[in-house]
Protein backbone atom coordinates (compact mmCIF):
# COMPACT_ATOMS: atom_id res chain seq x y z
CA UNK A 1 0.00 0.00 0.00
CA UNK A 2 1.47 3.82 -0.85
CA UNK A 3 1.92 6.19 1.36
CA UNK A 4 0.19 9.15 0.32
CA UNK A 5 1.67 11.71 2.70
CA UNK A 6 5.11 11.90 0.64
CA UNK A 7 2.99 13.96 -2.01
CA UNK A 8 4.19 17.81 -2.06
CA UNK A 9 2.38 18.39 -5.58
CA UNK A 10 -0.67 17.11 -8.12
CA UNK A 11 1.24 16.22 -10.82
CA UNK A 12 2.35 13.55 -8.47
CA UNK A 13 -0.50 13.06 -6.65
CA UNK A 14 -3.43 12.34 -9.70
CA UNK A 15 -1.59 9.17 -10.63
CA UNK A 16 -1.84 8.08 -7.09
CA UNK A 17 -5.47 8.99 -6.87
CA UNK A 18 -6.24 7.30 -10.40
CA UNK A 19 -4.82 4.07 -8.12
CA UNK A 20 -6.94 5.09 -5.51
CA UNK A 21 -10.17 4.59 -8.07
CA UNK A 22 -9.10 1.14 -9.87
CA UNK A 23 -12.00 -0.06 -9.88
CA UNK A 24 -14.85 0.49 -12.66
CA UNK A 25 -17.75 1.18 -10.49
CA UNK A 26 -15.83 3.46 -7.92
CA UNK A 27 -15.28 5.80 -10.71
CA UNK A 28 -18.69 5.58 -11.86
CA UNK A 29 -20.17 6.26 -8.32
CA UNK A 30 -17.35 9.44 -8.47
CA UNK A 31 -19.06 10.42 -11.70
CA UNK A 32 -22.71 10.47 -10.57
CA UNK A 33 -21.71 12.04 -7.46
CA UNK A 34 -19.02 14.96 -9.13
CA UNK A 35 -22.36 15.45 -11.65
CA UNK A 36 -25.10 15.78 -9.14
CA UNK A 37 -23.33 17.60 -7.11
CA UNK A 38 -22.28 20.67 -9.75
CA UNK A 39 -25.92 20.29 -10.46
CA UNK A 40 -26.77 21.45 -7.33
CA UNK A 41 -24.12 23.95 -6.51
CA UNK A 42 -24.99 25.49 -9.95
CA UNK A 43 -28.55 25.58 -9.22
CA UNK A 44 -27.80 27.39 -5.36
CA UNK A 45 -25.55 29.76 -7.16
CA UNK A 46 -28.10 30.64 -9.81
CA UNK A 47 -31.27 30.67 -7.16
CA UNK A 48 -29.44 31.98 -4.65
CA UNK A 49 -30.57 29.55 -2.31
CA UNK A 50 -27.46 29.58 -0.12
CA UNK A 51 -28.84 26.43 2.04
CA UNK A 52 -28.19 23.40 -1.15
CA UNK A 53 -24.82 24.16 -0.99
CA UNK A 54 -23.95 21.31 1.46
CA UNK A 55 -26.40 19.25 -0.14
CA UNK A 56 -23.82 19.53 -3.05
CA UNK A 57 -21.15 18.06 -1.21
CA UNK A 58 -23.21 15.32 0.79
CA UNK A 59 -24.19 14.22 -2.15
CA UNK A 60 -21.13 14.41 -3.82
CA UNK A 61 -18.96 12.86 -1.06
CA UNK A 62 -21.59 10.10 -0.34
CA UNK A 63 -21.46 8.70 -3.76
CA UNK A 64 -17.49 8.83 -3.57
CA UNK A 65 -17.04 6.99 0.03
CA UNK A 66 -19.74 4.13 -1.19
CA UNK A 67 -17.22 3.60 -3.92
CA UNK A 68 -14.03 3.52 -1.31
CA UNK A 69 -15.43 1.65 1.26
CA UNK A 70 -17.27 -0.60 -0.37
CA UNK A 71 -16.10 -1.33 -3.56
CA UNK A 72 -12.34 -0.47 -3.06
CA UNK A 73 -12.03 -0.75 0.35
CA UNK A 74 -9.62 1.88 1.09
CA UNK A 75 -9.79 5.17 2.80
CA UNK A 76 -10.56 8.19 0.33
CA UNK A 77 -7.69 10.44 -0.44
CA UNK A 78 -9.74 13.80 0.60
CA UNK A 79 -8.77 12.64 4.43
CA UNK A 80 -5.40 13.64 3.82
CA UNK A 81 -5.50 15.70 0.53
CA UNK A 82 -9.32 17.21 0.56
CA UNK A 83 -8.39 19.90 -2.19
CA UNK A 84 -6.35 17.82 -4.52
CA UNK A 85 -9.10 15.04 -4.40
CA UNK A 86 -11.83 17.80 -5.41
CA UNK A 87 -9.76 18.37 -8.37
CA UNK A 88 -8.94 14.74 -8.90
CA UNK A 89 -12.48 14.32 -8.80
CA UNK A 90 -13.16 17.07 -11.63
CA UNK A 91 -9.84 16.04 -13.81
CA UNK A 92 -10.86 12.32 -13.62
CA UNK A 93 -14.26 12.88 -14.71
CA UNK A 94 -13.16 15.45 -17.35
CA UNK A 95 -10.85 12.64 -18.76
CA UNK A 96 -13.16 9.92 -18.88
CA UNK A 97 -15.75 12.63 -20.53
CA UNK A 98 -13.02 13.65 -23.05
CA UNK A 99 -12.16 9.49 -23.96
CA UNK A 100 -8.67 10.02 -22.65
CA UNK A 101 -8.90 8.64 -19.63
CA UNK A 102 -7.69 4.57 -20.25
CA UNK A 103 -4.82 6.40 -21.43
CA UNK A 104 -4.25 7.71 -17.94
CA UNK A 105 -5.03 5.02 -16.15
CA UNK A 106 -2.95 2.89 -17.85
CA UNK A 107 -0.24 5.02 -17.04
CA UNK A 108 -0.63 5.51 -13.42
CA UNK A 109 -0.34 1.48 -13.08
CA UNK A 110 -4.28 0.57 -13.16
CA UNK A 111 -4.86 -2.59 -15.59
CA UNK A 112 -8.20 -3.68 -16.58
CA UNK A 113 -9.54 -0.33 -16.57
Amino acid sequence: MENPARYTNYKDFFPYYLREHSKKNTRILHYIGTGLAQIILWSAIITQSWLYIPLALVCGYTFAWIGHFFIEHNKPATFKYPWWSQIGDHHMTWLMLTGRLKKRLNEAGVSGS
